[in-house]
């Protein structure tokens, strides 16, 4: 597999199989991953692998705080504060194709809120990947982190993986630290879900678009 290839086939899986993924493959992808650049070779990756019934029990307290109405608090600011202009429209246009692809509508609340459920359970993911960073790093270790999760996602496609990078998982943070005291003094960046995709839900049928080069480079020569 060549890496236009990787970069078309990855997207963001929202249904999975219900079937194992070997820690071995896991442990593959990371070590690929972990060839991804970073300032003056911090490496700032700090993971940890979840399945079984630690994935359970997590997910489980992660919706049902969700379902509480607890909207939570991630542990930096991942979305503006107020959305304007593009970036709003983008916004609107992703979740209504979403929820059209599903045909769930507008008016139909309950079934937006089920929907959105599922990203705690990590969309029936296998496996969980939670990443976190030291809080005395700045924001180019957050560059650094962004292309490590693109290698590891790019990566899965490889091993014939699919995954979904999800802040949804990184929305209870101490939730996440008293499940995993080890990373009780860490950032909670986000999660990922990772596992076999399951081709026959129309979820993921659904890509979203990108805007065309004239829209977002600027040529000087």
């Amino acid at each position: 597999m060549d890496v236009k290839q990787a970069l078309s086939e990855r997207k963001s899986t929202r249904s999975f199989l219900d079937k194992e993924v070997p820690i071995e493959i896991v442990n593959a992808i990371i070590e690929q991953a972990k060839t991804a650049p970073s300032g003056v070779n911090t490496q700032p990756w700090q993971i940890a692998v979840i399945t079984g019934n630690s994935k359970t029990t997590l997910c489980n307290k992660l919706e049902e705080t969700f379902r509480a109405g607890n909207k939570g608090t991630m542990d930096y600011n991942y979305y503006p504060s107020e959305w304007a202009g593009e970036y709003k429209e983008r916004r609107k246009a992703c979740g209504i194709l979403m929820y059209s692809t599903l045909e769930i509508s507008r008016e139909d609340k309950q079934k937006k809120i089920d929907q959105w459920a599922l990203n705690y359970q990590a969309f029936g993911a296998p496996v969980v990947l939670l990443f976190f960073i030291d809080r005395s790093l700045e924001k180019g270790s957050f560059m650094d982190y962004g292309m490590f999760l693109q290698s590891v996602m790019l990566s899965a496609v490889e091993h014939g993986l699919a995954t979904c990078p999800q802040a949804a998982l990184g929305e209870y943070p101490e939730i996440v630290r008293q499940e995993y005291p080890f990373f009780k003094d860490k950032v909670v960046l986000c999660g990922m879900a990772l596992g076999y995709e399951d081709k026959t839900k129309v979820i993921n049928s659904y890509r979203t678009p990108r805007e065309d080069l004239s829209q977002i480079v600027q040529y000087y020569s």
